[in-house]
């Protein structure tokens, strides 16, 4: 296998346990995902122990079926590539620690990589990155807009102020009482109703291209409090359509805007939110009427999945970035 890069990626940011391997950062030779959904699904969350534990039980097994199904040995590896933040501190140690295990005992090198930047990085391997772009980073814990000029080169210049849209759906989900993860349901809802609810709309300060969920979010639950006291019937499917329609609304107007200011020719949408239907059309949509290149990845790459990370960290490879045995869980890491 000469004249090739091969990663191993770990990713435990979260509550999915997950180990890639990826030939030249685009082609997944394997994308092993073991969901903890279930597990967290009766507490509307996920528990920060119960997922550090999963975590511990799976990842030994979850390597060994990569390297199996990729049909490749550690001699076949040329680095392992890891999450190391943000996200859950209990979750990132297991992957961080069992990654610097493999590059320890198999003597390869080390290279941490940012949640985000792997999120980011899902779209290279579906389309080869066009500079510069833009991304909109549209998850459970993060809301943002990311210019790139050039390979592993993040500039935030727009994220949100209090809740990411994936935290909102989530909590309007649980008012509504449909199950956890919230952000599916919705937008299946979204998709049989009408937005004939008109909820308030963030647009902040002029100029700025940060976002803003919690007044919506609270807007949303005290309509749902008000009708519930005055016996009033809202239709869920409406409450989820008017909901869905603020975010979407915000999210492809700020974006397209600064798309345009930007000058880019290539958008990519990022994150588990990425999976929103309704999101997906109307940028798409957008982005047609623009004449911008657009990519959006499969749903199997939207969610948190360790060929993104593998991805990202092949790129790192090869501009020679690495790890020592010093590298640490960062949950509060930024881009």
């Amino acid at each position: 296998m000469n004249n090739q890069t091969i990663i191993l990626g770990i990713e435990t940011s979260c509550d999915e346990t997950s180990v890639a391997v990826v030939k030249n950062g685009r082609e997944i030779l394997s994308n092993v995902v073991s969901s903890q959904i279930e597990s967290h699904k009766r507490f509307g969350g996920v528990v920060p122990e119960i997922a550090s534990r999963h975590h511990v039980e799976q990842i030994t097994f979850i390597v060994e079926e990569a390297m199996k199904k990729a049909e490749v040995t550690f001699d076949d590896i040329d680095g392992i590539a890891v999450t190391e933040g943000p996200g859950l501190v209990g979750a990132l140690l297991v992957g961080v620690n069992a990654a610097k295990a493999i590059a320890f005992a198999q003597n390869k090198p080390l290279i941490g990589v940012h949640h985000i930047a792997g999120h980011i990085y899902a779209n290279h391997i579906v389309k080869e990155l066009e500079f510069p772009l833009l991304t909109l980073v549209v998850s459970g814990g993060h809301t943002e807009l990311i210019y790139m000029d050039e390979h592993a080169s993040f500039h935030v210049i727009g994220e949100t102020r209090d809740d990411a849209v994936g935290e909102a759906y989530d909590k309007v989900a649980r008012t509504l009482g449909l199950p956890y993860p919230g952000g599916p349901h919705i937008d299946r809802l979204a998709h049989e109703g009408e937005a004939s609810i008109d909820f308030p709309r963030a647009w902040l300060e002029e100029g700025s291209y940060d976002f803003s969920f919690s007044g919506l979010k609270s807007s949303v639950i005290n309509k749902l409090h008000n009708a519930k006291q005055r016996n009033e019937d809202l239709p869920v499917e409406n409450i989820a359509a008017s909901f869905q329609e603020s975010v979407i609304d915000v999210l492809v107007t700020k974006t397209m805007k600064a798309a345009e200011e930007k000058g880019v020719k290539h958008l990519l949408l990022a994150g588990g939110v990425a999976a929103n239907k309704g999101l997906r059309e109307r940028l798409t949509e957008a982005c047609e009427e623009k004449g911008i290149h657009v990519t959006i990845p499969p749903l199997s790459l939207c969610t948190d999945n360790a060929a993104m990370i593998a991805a990202a960290g092949t790129i790192l490879y090869e501009q020679g970035v690495r790890s020592d045995d010093r590298l640490n869980g960062q949950p509060g890491k930024q881009l």
